[in-house]
């Protein structure tokens, strides 16, 4: 490199050209897929019509100079070459969505950093490591489960043979799916998965009303919350709504009511700690008006970036289960569970440069420091290298949803700290 291309000047310069007109025009166009008269997106992953968004993304990377790349999962990867043969640096996000989602989630990841790649072109800047762009498969998990599957298996390959036996509500098998979408795409070489990483860095709206609350145009992640998902069954007897007298009932409604009611005191004497609680999921049987409930099933969905304080709930939770006094039975059992992420120092340090540039720049507020409540793939890649990720407010905190919000100059300023960050990676 010459002395007008240093670490610094090309991470400023590569910050400097990015194009806001051209960001917002990618993002229109890749919102078209799927896309719907209320402003949302439809556009769930292996579905036609993710294919096709697929073939756009891959069109569109080839005109902006990069060798694309497709794994076993189906993993876009989308490089820009560098001086060296160095480990790359690499960023993106998915590009499927929920039944009804926004233009946003995931997306935004994906085309800012292929923004990034034209700001490059632009600016005529060759990094020393190749930079490369990745669209992860199945993030959502709205089709088939679980969520984060691309991520997950590309860190873990011996993940992707259970995935491949999910089935969706149609009762199409993830493994079917995925060889179609494979072979739709023969002009794409495959590549292997859990290649070495010099680093990721994921830029991601931040679905909640954090950074908007404050003001700030920017948020430095620093982790991602623990969660732990659990299922309780509670078993008692039907018996006929209008004969039966109250005292003599096993009414498992009754009893998983007691229980839910104890679950979010708890979490309220935890609130301090700024856990999260939902009990989002309930099967009632037999689900009859005129018959006592003989067995409800409802899950449990807790977070916090404190693991002790989810040891705490998981304790109570077995006293509440355990101790119940009913004519009845109750079971609970852990579903899943993921350890807080944290990610490191370093990372942070560079991403809050990146972002107060940016914010200075455009005479907005310091960035602000924040967790992410919601999984994303970063969660799984911390695993695999060094981590980052970078927050972009959301509009009154609204995401997974049609009125999914962020304001064209935030987005813009979220490019820019990616684009910063990215350059001083791949310049090392």
């Amino acid at each position: 490199m010459n002395a007008s291309n240093t670490t610094a000047s090309a991470a400023e310069r590569a910050q400097d050209a990015v194009n806001n007109e051209r960001l917002q025009s990618a993002i229109a166009a890749l919102a078209a897929f799927g896309g719907r008269d209320d402003g949302g997106v439809s556009r769930e992953t292996l579905t036609p019509i993710d294919l096709a968004a697929r073939r756009h993304l891959i069109d569109y990377a080839r005109s902006l100079g990069c060798e694309v790349g497709i794994d076993d999962c189906a993993n876009l990867f989308f490089r820009r070459a560098g001086t060296s043969d160095r480990t790359p640096v690499l960023t993106g996000s998915h590009a499927d969505t929920q039944p009804v989602g926004g233009k946003l989630d995931g997306a935004y990841g994906v085309l800012a950093g292929l923004e990034v790649i034209a700001a490059l072109n632009d600016a005529g800047i060759r990094t020393v490591r190749p930079i490369e762009v990745v669209a992860w498969t199945n993030e959502e998990g709205s089709r088939f489960g679980p969520g984060t599957m691309g991520s997950s298996a590309f860190v873990t390959p011996s993940l992707l043979d259970g995935y491949r036996q999910s089935v969706d509500k149609d009762g199409i098998v993830m493994g079917d799916a995925l060889d179609a979408a494979l072979k739709e795409v023969p002009d794409v070489p495959r590549r292997a998965m859990a290649l070495p990483m010099e680093a990721y860095v994921e830029l991601h709206i931040e679905q909640g009303p954090v950074l908007e609350r404050a003001n700030a145009a920017l948020g430095v992640v620093t982790g991602i919350q623990s969660v732990r998902w659990y299922r309780v069954v509670c078993t008692g007897m039907a018996a006929h709504a209008g004969t039966t007298p109250m005292d003599e009932r096993s009414d498992a409604m009754a009893a998983a009511m007691a229980i839910a009611t104890q679950l979010y005191a708890r979490a309220d004497q935890e609130a301090a700690h700024n856990i999260r609680l939902t009990l989002g999921r309930w099967h009632v049987g037999p689900n009859s008006i005129n018959t006592i409930p003989g067995e409800v099933e409802f899950t449990i969905d807790v977070r916090c970036v404190d693991a002790a304080v989810l040891d705490r709930f998981e304790r109570f939770l077995q006293d509440v289960t355990s101790q119940h006094a009913w004519r009845g039975n109750i079971t609970f059992e852990n579903l899943f569970y993921r350890a807080p992420t944290a990610f490191p120092q370093p990372m942070l340090d560079l991403i809050e440069k990146a972002c107060t540039r940016a914010s200075d720049l455009a005479q907005r507020g310091a960035p602000k420091k924040v967790t992410s409540g919601a999984f994303h793939d970063a969660m799984y890649m911390a695993d695999h290298c060094p981590t980052g990720m970078i927050f972009v407010p959301s509009k009154d905190g609204i995401s997974h949803n049609a009125a999914e919000e962020t304001a064209p100059a935030d987005l813009y300023l979220g490019v820019q700290a990616l684009a910063y960050t990215m350059v001083e990676l791949a310049n090392r």
